[in-house]
């Protein structure tokens, strides 16, 4: 399944790409939770055999061959690595994978956000700066991940928290400005906000109560390109004329931030879902930083959006 998420649509793709060679099967798991490998191939080659307990992960795939080899009548002397060894170097990635990193990359965007929100109260000049800085580099970490195989790193992920962090705290600061000391109240209902819909969308998902099909991602993308669209026209628009109908605080602005809120929800579905796959195919452990990354790109936007549409309110 593909998701609408921009990183979260590479991350599947990448285990051919990276030589992991799993199938799209799922993988069964034996009573204490490990995984057996009937799941895999390596390297494109169907392996025979591998459906049996006891040869799952960490290096069986070798001998789980010559067991079958051996049953055919067949010679023992298979070269070490004529299999592939991504597996003896990475366990199979679980939930708790994806929480911790995401837990990580969320505390460094909190940290720099707070960072950066310091600096503005000495020298709001220089957190506007630090704003766009962060706004910029965030967008290269995310197309250097998307575009550039680089899923598995730990070192895009945090670099993408780092610039974002940025990009949080100096945004956060700009609406300060304008609603002054009720920014505190805000930041607080748009955090509480963010976690709310979040723990709201994976119980969801959890449920069934909204599938994640073709037709529903098919759906979702469209709509983020025409949200994409809108802003960058409204953008323009503000550059030429001044006008700025989509963050201007009136009513169609409301209803935009509306749809956008709508849309980074629906958004989680797919997330979760390319992480409840990668989960279930075995995929390396170093492969929940990408998914850390796609679930940090939908909560930025989703809090920022929160934050705006509130800030609307209170300048009334």
């Amino acid at each position: 399944m593909r998701s609408s998420n921009p990183v979260m649509t590479q991350l599947p793709k990448s285990q051919e790409a990276n030589g992991y060679g799993f199938s799209q099967q799922q993988a069964a798991y034996d009573q204490n939770g490990q995984p057996y490998a009937q799941g895999y191939t390596q390297q494109g080659y169907a392996q025979p055999g591998f459906g049996q307990p006891g040869f799952g992960h960490q290096g069986s795939v070798q001998q789980g061959a010559q067991q079958f080899y051996a049953q055919q009548g067949f010679e023992q002397n298979m070269p070490a690595q004529s299999y592939g060894q991504p597996m003896a170097d990475d366990r199979p990635i679980t939930i708790d994978d994806v929480v911790t990193k995401t837990g990580i990359t969320l505390a460094v965007i909190v940290a720099f956000a707070l960072i950066t929100f310091g600096v503005g109260l000495m020298n709001p000049g220089v957190a506007l700066v630090l704003s766009v800085v962060g706004a910029i580099g965030g967008l290269i970490a995310v197309l250097v991940s998307s575009f550039g195989k680089k899923f598995d790193s730990a070192a895009v992920t945090l670099t993408y928290a780092v610039f974002e962090g940025l990009f949080v705290g100096g945004f956060t600061f700009a609406i300060g400005l304008s609603v002054g000391p009720e920014i505190g109240s805000l930041v607080f209902q748009a955090v509480v906000g963010t976690i709310g819909v979040f723990m709201g969308m994976l119980f969801v998902y959890k449920t069934g109560a909204i599938r994640v099909t073709p037709k529903f991602t098919r759906i979702l993308t469209g709509a983020l390109i025409g949200v994409l669209v809108l802003a960058i026209g409204n953008l323009l628009l503000f550059l030429f004329t001044g006008m700025s109908p989509l963050r201007d605080g009136g009513p169609i602005a409301i209803v935009f931030s509306l749809v956008c809120i709508l849309i980074a929800a629906l958004s989680f579905l797919t997330d979760f879902d390319t992480a409840d796959k990668l989960v279930r195919m075995g995929a390396p452990s170093k492969m929940a930083w990408g998914c850390a990354l796609g679930l940090a790109v939908t909560l930025v936007w989703l809090y920022t959006e929160i934050l705006r549409l509130l800030s609307y309110f209170a300048r009334d």
